[in-house]
Parts: structure tokens; sequence; C-alpha cells
């Protein structure tokens, strides 16, 4: 009897999650450890936690970090992921994640919301102080749900109740990838501005401040004391090192410095 049934059909979207047609079964119906003998099911729970060695290819994929401290859930959580070919990397406690995942990586985080020692809150804080913008998703039973609002105040992007079905799940797993794929490119967006800005002059820069005001070449020139000619010049090479095609796009740019 196969511990988790994936007979339905699927498709692969962008993110390499395979949506099911049908409904599945509940994640906690999903696995049966009722029927494993104590020692089986310890060796299964060993083998849930080895890690295998990271690459600096796995470190670039985005991945689904789960952190739960019920064996079950996280031993059902593995086969769910495994079963939609989706990347992931699950730890029994918060202290576990924080020690070996300190650098921010593409995914997303599933977290149950209650845990013995450093709870699911108290690692959203240590994550915000130390600038992981990882998307997260809690998990919250029903007496939870003031602390998962809270976590979302705290820029959580969505949490889910117990209990709740793979599809469910999958769902909101995938519109936190997208989320965390948008932030990123957006974070790449502002850096590479920060990198044309600092290519400036303080000329240039004082020539750029004013275009994107909207005054004209005669204005700037009178406000900085110098020739409109020259104010031509300077804006001319402020469109060519910020790789402005129109003003719009300068403004925009300002916009994000």
């Amino acid at each position: 009897m196969p511990l988790v049934s994936c007979a339905a059909p699927v498709t692969v979207d962008d993110h390499g999650i395979r949506e099911r047609h049908e409904r599945t079964p509940d994640l906690y119906q999903s696995v049966s450890l009722r029927r494993l003998s104590g020692r089986k099911a310890r060796k299964i729970v060993l083998i849930l936690v080895q890690s295998a060695p990271m690459t600096p290819q796995k470190q670039s994929t985005p991945t689904v970090f789960i952190v739960d401290d019920d064996a079950a859930i996280r031993f059902a959580m593995q086969a769910l992921m495994d079963s939609v070919n989706l990347d992931h990397e699950i730890f029994a406690s918060a202290d576990e994640f924080l020690e070996k995942i300190t650098t921010q990586r593409p995914g997303c985080l599933v977290l149950d919301i209650r845990m013995p020692g450093l709870g699911g809150l108290e690692l959203q804080e240590e994550l915000i102080k130390r600038g992981n913008t990882l998307p997260i998703i809690f998990i919250t039973g029903h007496g939870d749900v003031p602390m998962a609002v809270e976590a979302m105040q705290k820029g959580a992007v969505d949490f889910i109740q117990k209990p709740f079905r793979d599809q469910e799940l999958l769902d909101r797993i995938r519109d936190a990838l997208a989320t965390d794929e948008e932030r990123r490119e957006q974070q790449q967006h502002h850096a590479e501005v920060a990198n044309r800005l600092e290519r400036l002059t303080n000329r240039e820069r004082e020539v750029f401040d004013l275009v994107v005001t909207g005054k004209p070449n005669k204005v700037i020139a009178y406000e900085l004391g110098v020739s409109q000619r020259t104010v031509e010049i300077h804006r001319a090479r402020v469109m060519e090192k910020m790789q402005a095609r129109s003003l719009a796009d300068l403004v925009k740019m300002h916009m994000t410095a």
C-alpha cells in the first residue's frame, strides 16, 4: 500500500509545481504512520532528516524550507514535496533552520507557528533582524489565528489552518515563490540603479535631481549658475550613464533610488 497517493494527473508550472486536477487527500491523511512498526518509523524519520551536500546550483534553485517539530508532519510534507518534484529542505526546529540557513536563498518558508523552544513568531523576528526577506507561510491551529494575524502584520505572506488539503498548501507555496521571485527582481533592479548612480559625477547628480522635477534646461542652468549648453551636455551624459531612453525612465529610477 503506497504511503502517498500520486495517481491524479499533474501539470508543471514555472515554479516546477505539478498541479493536480483532481481533489487530493488531506495532508494528514496522505501518510499513515500507524501502519509502521516503531523501528521502521524511526528509520524513516532518520532518512528524512539527512541532507544532501549543498551545491552552488542548488543554492540558487527556489527551495521550500519547512520547519515543524512534528516528525509525522515533516514526513508527510517531504512526501508531498517529492510528489511534485519541488526542491525542499526540512528542519525539526527553528534553531536548526537558523544554524544551517545562514544566507539569503530563493524560495519560501513553511513554518509551524507553535513549536517548543524558539517558536514560529520568534523565528520570523530573527529573520527580520537578519534582513532575510524569505516569504513565510505559517501553519496554524484554530486557536492560533490571532498569532497568524500578527505574523501577517510583520510581513508573512500567508497562513493556512490545520487540517488542510495538499492542493491548498501547494497553491500557497506557488504564490509565495512568485512573491519571492518578484522581490528578487526588484532588489536586482534597485542594485543596478544604485550602481549607475555611483557613476555620475557630483554635477551630473545635481542635474539628474533637477531634471526629474520637470524643470527645463534654462531654469536648471540658472539654478546651478552654469550655461544652458553645459546643462545639455550633463543631461546627455546622465541619460547615457543611467541607460535611460526617456525622461520617464529617469523619473522611475529617481523614485527607485
